[in-house]
């Protein structure tokens, strides 16, 4: 397997940087969703080996990959709370929580919807954790600097760049109620928005909020660039209300290699 020794390899580039603190996007897992809560198990391992080597206080985003047993394709029961082996691995009372450092309000956002009937997913903020959202901001004083996490995006031109600007976004790609999302931001001092799923490098400023989409550390799946961004992970620098982004190149030459990966609809 080449995932173990690359997440390795971007383990020590982390390390290099000294960061602050680290956001972990989402994904931590792949396609935990048709595994069983056995062989989830086993990938969870693996990946709570490096996590824990990087040094530095960690807050993780649930990614559609890290929900546990929604539809086993070896045909075991379904788990009765796909999130659970998430937060139980993570140390997590629930998969949305905020926290403050360093000056800055951070929100982390659950945004994925189980649509267990399809054996599917999308992008979506529900009800109640919206109602915890206008609660959560409630509190801040509004010259407090924000940033919100999530891993499906709010905001993207992905689809419209990838297969063309009048069609519409799928919700598998975004989250869907997004505007409704941003609308409690309002009156607030919301300054950046980290979010992935799409595995590509992008940078939008939409009325004086940063909406950085960061690429991957297995690209496109362990096969490569995600159409033209390469395997790697972002460092994000805060200066006051100023945000400025780099993304790294941690060094990762996939040994398999393929042309289906550019794919947008198929592959996320």
């Amino acid at each position: 397997m080449q995932a173990p020794k690359a997440m390795e390899k971007a383990v020590d580039s982390i390390n290099e940087q000294g960061a602050d603190l680290i956001i972990n996007g989402g994904d931590l897992i792949h396609l935990g969703f048709r595994l069983s809560e056995p062989a989830a198990e086993k990938r969870w391992d693996i990946y709570m080996g490096l996590h824990e080597a990087i040094r530095g206080e960690i807050f993780s985003t649930l990614g559609n990959h890290d929900l546990v047993a929604v539809s086993p394709k070896d045909g075991s029961p379904p788990s009765k709370d796909p999130r659970a082996m998430f937060r139980t691995r993570l140390g997590l009372e629930r998969c949305y929580y905020s926290f403050d450092t360093l000056g800055y309000h951070f929100v982390v956002l659950d945004s994925t919807l189980i649509k267990a009937q399809e054996a599917s997913y999308g992008g979506w903020i529900d009800p109640e954790q919206l109602e915890w959202l206008k609660e959560d901001l409630s509190k801040l004083p509004p010259s407090t600097p924000t940033v919100a996490v999530t891993h499906y995006p709010l905001l993207t031109n992905f689809y419209a760049a990838t297969v063309g600007a009048t069609q519409a976004t799928p919700e598998k790609f975004v989250i869907s109620n997004n505007v409704e999302v941003l609308k409690c931001f309002a009156g607030h001092k919301l300054i950046l928005v980290l979010q992935g799923h799409i595995h590509v490098d992008e940078l939008i400023r939409w009325r004086g909020i940063t909406f950085i989409t960061g690429g991957a550390i297995c690209g496109a799946w362990w096969r490569g660039p995600r159409l033209g961004t390469k395997e790697g992970y972002g460092m994000v620098t805060l200066d006051g209300d100023q945000v400025s982004w780099r993304y790294i190149d941690y060094g990762w030459e996939a040994k398999r290699r393929r042309t289906a990966c550019c794919d947008p609809v198929k592959t996320v």
